[in-house]
């Protein structure tokens, strides 16, 4: 069983921050005509990648030691007035592992609450073998297959499976696009396809950060959900993290959804939940 204290907390909001430090940095060299921010927040990063942005936001916040999470309230309010100006509200992930403190402060300066997330992990070890998937195949994307693979996950996203408690935010399909192409150059990034019937049916990304594999962005096509697709993403990725050498898988899904159950199902724990505050909206 895992258990989520601030220890391991820490370790996987830290690579919520260095994913949202790495986007925006690779946003700045792709589109430097957007001008892209980030701020270092009590231990996380507030991103400001660019209009309609799923990565505008700030994350990573507040989960170890007493100096590392201390809140400059000064940088706080920079970030604040930056994307006030830009006319985007800035939310924040907070984890229930931060101190109470950072809330009160959040709700002291405008920010209300908005929602919730859940995030859920699986130990990993070597050598660890996840059953092949019947009827459907899972492969590592290449750069050739980028196109189609950014289509099915696009279609996919855009008919939910109507399962979920709370409705996933809702981006247009041309951020999506550009997002998730800047995402894919980041160092260890890397896409799934899932093919069925013949066709393509579905893709997902995993991403490695300091032995933590996370689990990002998995969607089926409408016409294969309920035949497996979902499973054998995910068992295919996490194979790939074991053998990359990640003892820690993580998903973050919305409250009581199709995905939560998938993943619980397959040896995810719920560690811990995300409230979700903002200014501006």
């Amino acid at each position: 069983m895992l258990f989520a204290d601030t220890t391991l907390a820490a370790r996987i909001e830290g690579t919520v921050t260095s994913l949202l430090v790495d986007f925006v940095a690779a946003a700045t060299r792709r589109r430097p005509a957007v001008d892209p921010r980030c701020w270092s927040i009590a231990g996380g990063a507030a991103a400001l990648a660019g209009p309609g942005s799923p990565f505008n936001k700030l994350g990573g916040l507040g989960v170890g030691t007493d100096a590392d999470v201390a809140l400059d309230e000064g940088t706080l309010g920079a970030a604040e007035a930056e994307f006030a100006r830009r006319g985007v509200p800035l939310q924040v992930e907070l984890a229930s592992l931060a101190p109470p403190s950072l809330a009160a402060t959040f709700m002291r300066r405008g920010y209300r609450l908005t929602g919730c997330e859940h995030v859920l992990g699986r130990a990993l070890s070597p050598g660890e073998r996840f059953p092949e998937a019947t009827g459907v195949t899972v492969t590592q994307g290449t750069p050739d297959r980028f196109a189609p693979w950014l289509d099915a996950v696009l279609e996919g996203f855009a008919v939910p499976d109507g399962s979920s408690a709370a409705p996933p935010e809702d981006f247009p399909r041309e951020v999506l696009m550009t997002e998730l192409t800047d995402v894919h150059t980041l160092t260890g990034f890397t896409a799934w396809e899932a093919t069925r019937a013949g066709g393509l049916a579905g893709g997902a990304s995993l991403r490695v950060s300091d032995g933590v594999a996370q689990l990002y962005g998995a969607a089926t096509l409408p016409a294969h959900r309920r035949h497996g697709v979902q499973t054998a993403l995910l068992h295919a990725r996490l194979r790939e993290a074991a053998a990359l050498g990640a003892d820690l898988a993580t998903v973050t899904t919305q409250p009581g959804s199709k995905s939560q159950h998938n993943a619980q199902r397959q040896g995810f724990e719920l560690l811990y939940s995300r409230t979700v505050l903002t200014l501006g909206a």
